[in-house]
């Protein structure tokens, strides 16, 4: 982060990418506070150096004096379920805890943000897809809360003084991931070692970043850029189809085991089959991710057995 960067206030750091995004800030001794109602994170992932804050940021008093000392706020927070069966309630939730955010910072006089969006919100596009891409059409109620909180930023950005740095995540890996495609597969292997069930016809094809990768990218992003919003999509030049995803996970726990497919080209409703953002515009600045998208799942596959050994 900038060097003018103290202390950071995380929401939804008990979660995958939140809690390796307060690891690498502690590691670079910038104090951290970090505030999840631990829904979706665990409390454990939190480092002790962290402060953990429990609370829900439903609640419109939830940041009531945490933001007195804090210089930026990091805003990963949100119900992420693509394939939610309360959709309304999702997208409620989501731009409820956005807009929280947004009153505390301009009662505590806090200009600096960083919010993770996601490649959802261009829905179903043409490949690689560039940020200036349009009409943005989402498939999903999460990718329609992504863009309607991107939309909120923007306007608050421009009428109260806020520097917005709004990453597009692709899908991002690593260790600590749960509830995706990799540890799926995994825990279908162990329980299951001859015969693994893909979701959809396994042609879907996304790009995959490792968390450190991530990291590295915001982190960049944030130390090269000021205007009100700025705008990135942070992924790799390449994908890996699901098929290749169940391949590798094999290939990692030495199995071979037949492929069995539910069907659809989707592996469920809302679920965007291809995705590839472009990230020249990322490249421009002068950043390009260590891993492509096969190493990103193959290091995240070593990562999450490991654990799993452990």
């Amino acid at each position: 982060m900038k060097p003018a960067v103290e202390r950071v206030l995380v929401t939804g750091g008990a979660g995958f990418v939140g809690s390796h995004l307060t690891r690498r800030l502690l590691a670079e001794g910038v104090s951290v506070r970090v505030v999840d109602d631990c829904s979706n994170g665990d409390a454990d992932q939190v480092p002790d150096a962290a402060e953990l804050v429990e609370t829900d940021l439903r609640e419109p008093d939830a940041l009531d004096g945490l933001l007195s000392d804090v210089d930026l706020v990091a805003h990963l927070a949100a119900s992420k379920h693509v394939d939610t069966d309360r959709p309304y309630r999702q997208f409620h939730d989501n731009t409820r805890m956005t807009r929280t955010v947004l009153e505390a910072m301009a009662d505590a006089d806090v200009s600096a943000l960083l919010y993770t969006s996601s490649s959802t919100v261009y829905g179903e596009a043409p490949r690689p897809t560039p940020e200036d891409y349009a009409p943005l059409e989402p498939i999903s109620a999460y990718g329609a809360s992504k863009l309607a909180d991107e939309s909120l930023l923007s306007a608050s950005a421009h009428t109260q003084d806020l520097t917005v740095w709004n990453v597009r995540f692709a899908n991002v890996v690593g260790p600590r991931l749960r509830g995706a495609v990799i540890p799926d597969f995994i825990e279908k292997l162990r329980a299951d070692p001859e015969t693994l069930t893909i979701l959809g016809d396994g042609r879907q094809e996304k790009s995959y970043l490792h968390v450190e990768d991530c990291l590295d990218a915001i982190e960049h992003v944030v130390s090269h850029t000021d205007a009100p919003i700025n705008t990135f999509n942070l992924g790799t030049r390449t994908t890996t189809s699901v098929d290749r995803i169940a391949a590798i996970v094999a290939d990692e726990m030495g199995l071979d085991p037949a492929f069995e497919y539910t069907g659809g080209d989707r592996g469920w409703t809302g679920d965007v089959p291809k995705m590839r953002l472009s990230i020249e515009k990322l490249s421009a600045l002068g950043w390009e991710p260590d891993r492509s998208s096969d190493e990103a799942v193959r290091t995240a596959t070593r990562e999450l057995l490991d654990e799993v050994r452990e």
